[in-house]
């Protein structure tokens, strides 16, 4: 049997030690990280063809505090209960429709998105390096734009997509990246390193 629970010689790249506690705290883990995942998601401002919620912090804060095995699978967890009918996603929304629509993108991206910053938390950017949080945090918000606004590309077109898909969130995904760094930094007890050990 798999067991999601790996082991490393590292320090612990997280205040929350995943990586080291059975497989019972991951599995309670994951639940309530879809939960964080779903109120996330009522934090909404309407907008067509794509809102803005506080999904993308907690994707990125998910991947940097789980990592990126456990992270990414959370958050594919949440995407399952969102495609099988539990108003999870934004503003309450449900089902496979959202999938194959102007979202679809941002959505398939999240796991990705996680999976990232995770990737480079268990790298040392992490609460302990405030500007290397920010940067990872950054460039899980700037990847999931990218996928996003490509699969928005192959239904209204480029110009469109980048006009209404990509422009409208860069100010966004900046201060949800801020946000996010700040939070690790919180989380660790407010002591950053810098950047450069």
């Amino acid at each position: 049997m798999t067991d999601i629970a790996f082991t490393s010689s590292k320090p612990s790249f997280s205040p929350l030690r995943l990586q080291d506690r059975s497989l019972a705290w991951q599995v309670g883990a994951v639940v309530l990280g879809t939960l964080f995942l779903a109120l996330s998601s009522y934090i909404e401002v309407p907008m067509v063809p794509v809102p803005v919620t506080m999904q993308t912090f907690a994707v990125t804060l998910i991947g940097a505090l789980y990592g990126w095995r456990l992270g990414a699978v959370t958050i594919a967890a949440w995407l399952v209960e969102g495609a099988a009918g539990f108003p999870v996603l934004a503003g309450g929304a449900a089902g496979v429709a959202h999938f194959v629509g102007p979202t679809g993108g941002y959505l398939f991206a999240f796991p990705v998105t996680g999976a990232l910053v995770g990737w480079l938390a268990e790298r040392g950017w992490n609460g302990n390096r405030v500007l290397l949080a920010f940067a990872a945090m950054l460039l899980g918000n700037l990847a999931c734009l990218v996928l996003g606004t490509a699969w928005l590309a192959v239904m209204i077109g480029t110009e469109k997509a980048i006009t209404f898909g990509f422009l409208p969130f860069i100010v966004g995904g900046l201060l949800k990246s801020a946000l996010g760094a700040a939070t690790l930094m919180a989380l660790r007890g407010g002591k950053a390193k810098p950047a450069n050990p």
